[in-house]
């Protein structure tokens, strides 16, 4: 356990760019400071070229090129040896002598034994299973299951849905495919998919790379996918030659019909947007139109906003479709965004799940984590423009005149900061009536008589630090407004009675009911809205960020908004995640322009690392949480 909190300490360290203190560290991974230090200690002794992770007197951040360079050569932890104990029962057609694998491993049996447990627990719904005869262990199940399994492995292995060709290599297994021929024969598809017309998922291509490795390493084992029955539509014909001929060049492996047919169909459901190839246009199954406009319309009332639109339901359509045959398929495309575009952008995470979930039911599918995120990428794209509209502000310039100088410093203005700020205003007199200006910005090149936060003093001709200060200035302005929102909308939804600490040692579901039960005692919400949390909950986890988890009903059925606080003394288990707080939000359909408010606002409060230090450890009580939450509020 203790390896697997070192690699995860280093995945934290290599993310955060500042400083982080012992006690942060100690929160975020469930163990003591003494531990942290423990676990740092071993993990500078590992490094060869001075220290991985420098101390100071603000805590401990990485040195990244050493910490980074750890990660090529990682700590055998309990799940390598698993997932090295799956990959030879992948290999191996007769499968495993339990006493000869101890013996490789310089393990006891009992610990082989155990890991056989583990794998069949890891098998759970993969149409595998786990036969024993004597001391030998045997995978059976069917070569695609087998090469889906290969696929999970790598996917758990590869940080927050990175692909690192290193670990995609291992991943694979025997080492027949070099690693160097991986880059190359992604770059060489993704080019030639590009001139046969098709539109590329970046994010996704390397997934197929993945799958392309699998294949190449499994018919090098003699373990081929047997030939499909039928003819391939051209269109799967044409891309299976592609991926032939690039397979030869890099991978110095001819793949038969059964595995070029299927990395073929593959690549059409991942990587290529349909109806972009050479101007044809796949047809929409109907059923999954009419799911993803029901869904899309239904988001659009109960979030009040801006998708219920044409052009946006066709696309994602063609989206799902593909979604639908990867499903089916019992496979997912990874996502390398889904950590970010959750914390960063919970709103539209939000919506996504919305519309996951409504398509889910529809028609008949389970829909992942990663998965999500791809939908959210097209509900943000949808709504940023409206949301880039409504951050932008109004400028007031204050240059007295002298010649053109006014001009000049308006165009400097709206060529660096248009996106951002639009001067309404441009005072060129110096007896300035500076009560009349109602801006939210002033930028004045004289001294104002009572400067205020809305103020920023520029010199006629900008450079660019004066840029980056009228940035700052616009951005404090927004943050402000967004935090002074918040907590008049906190100041009517928190409740004394509806705060726990310390959150006792629950798993997500008892933790929500727990926090519902006094809500429900108060007649916000009935046991229905607490059933449809937890069911929200197993869609895709309410962790946000690092330290914060915030369930939910999809519904706004409460009686009316409120929310109810537990904080848990060190950390508890969320999901994939650890946690402090847990704040299950009840939201009426009243009340609805309060989700994004608060939803939005208090995600970003409890996204930074010091707020959420002050809060937790001087937050003993209610009144003391209210305290602290204000304070972090009002900065």
């Amino acid at each position: 356990m203790s390896k697997r909190r070192q690699e995860r300490l280093i995945g934290i360290l290599l993310r955060d760019e500042g400083w982080i203190t012992a006690a942060a560290l100690a929160d975020v991974l469930g163990v003591t400071p003494r531990s942290v230090r423990s676990y740092i200690a071993q993990i500078n002794a590992r490094a060869a070229g001075g220290d991985a992770i420098e101390s100071g007197p603000a805590g401990y951040r990485a040195n990244r090129a050493v910490l980074a360079g750890l990660r090529a050569d990682p700590v055998a932890t309990p799940r390598d040896r698993l997932h090295g104990l799956v990959r030879e029962l992948l290999r191996a057609r007769d499968g495993i002598d339990v006493y000869e694998t101890a013996d490789r491993l310089g393990v006891s049996d009992a610990t082989v034994e155990a890991d056989l447990s583990r794998v069949r627990s890891l098998l759970a719904g993969a149409e595998l299973r786990l036969e024993r005869s004597g001391s030998r262990a045997r995978l059976a199940g069917d070569e695609l299951a087998q090469r889906r399994l290969v696929s999970r492995l790598a996917h758990e292995e590869m940080e927050q849905g990175a692909f690192d060709l290193e670990v995609l290599r291992k991943a694979v297994g025997s080492g027949t495919v070099p690693e160097e021929a991986l880059g190359p024969f992604k770059r060489d598809l993704v080019a030639e998919l590009g001139e046969l017309g098709y539109y590329v998922n970046e994010f996704a291509s390397a997934d197929a790379v993945l799958h392309v490795a699998i294949a190449a390493d499994r018919v090098a084992q003699g373990r081929a996918l047997e030939r499909t029955h039928g003819e391939p539509a051209p269109e799967q014909q044409r891309l299976a030659e592609t991926i032939d001929r690039l397979a030869q060049r890099h991978l110095r492996v001819a793949l038969g019909q059964g595995d070029l047919r299927h990395l073929a169909s593959l690549v059409l459901t991942r990587v290529i947007a349909p109806g972009q190839a050479q101007g044809s246009q796949v047809p929409l199954d109907r059923e999954v139109q009419a799911a993803v406009a029901a869904a899309v319309s239904r988001a659009a009332r109960g979030y009040a906003v801006d998708l219920d639109q044409a052009d946006f339901v066709q696309r994602l359509a063609l989206h799902v479709q593909n979604l639908v045959h990867r499903a089916r398929e019992h496979g997912f495309s990874r996502n390398p965004l889904t950590r970010s575009l959750k914390s960063a952008y919970p709103m539209i995470f939000e919506v996504a799940v919305s519309i996951s979930s409504d398509i889910g039911e529809r028609l008949g599918i389970s829909i992942h984590d990663d998965e999500i995120a791809y939908i959210a990428m097209h509900v943000g794209g949808r709504l940023e423009r409206s949301r880039r509209a409504e951050s932008v502000l109004t400028a007031t310039i204050v240059c007295p005149g002298y010649y053109e100088l006014h001009e000049l410093l308006r165009s400097r203005i709206d060529r660096s900061l248009g996106a951002s700020i639009e001067v309404t205003g441009v005072e060129t007199r110096v007896d300035v009536d500076w009560k009349s200006i109602g801006t939210d910005l002033v930028l004045t090149t004289i001294d104002p008589p009572a400067p205020d936060e809305r103020t920023v003093r520029v010199p006629p001709f900008l450079t660019d630090a004066d840029v980056e200060r009228i940035t700052a200035a616009a951005s404090r302005l927004r943050r402000g407004r967004r935090l002074a929102r918040l907590r008049a909308e906190l100041e009517r939804y928190l409740d004394g009675r509806a705060f726990i600490r310390p959150l006792p040692a629950l798993d997500e579901e008892g933790i929500i009911r727990l926090l519902g039960a006094s809500l429900v005692e108060q007649g916000v919400i009935g046991e229905e809205y607490i059933e449809n949390t937890i069911e929200r909950e197993r869609l895709s986890s309410t962790a946000f960020t690092e330290a914060l988890a915030v369930p939910h009903a999809l519904r706004m059925t409460a009686s009316r908004t409120a929310i109810a606080i537990g904080i848990a003394d060190g950390s508890i288990p969320w999901g994939e995640s650890r946690v402090q707080v847990v704040a299950l939000a009840a939201f009426s359909a009243e009340e609805r322009d309060a989700f994004q408010t608060v939803f939005e606002q208090f995600v970003e409060v409890f996204s930074e690392r010091d707020s959420v230090q002050r809060i937790v450890r001087r937050g003993t009580d209610f009144p003391s949480f209210l305290d602290e939450l204000a304070a972090v509020i009002d900065g």
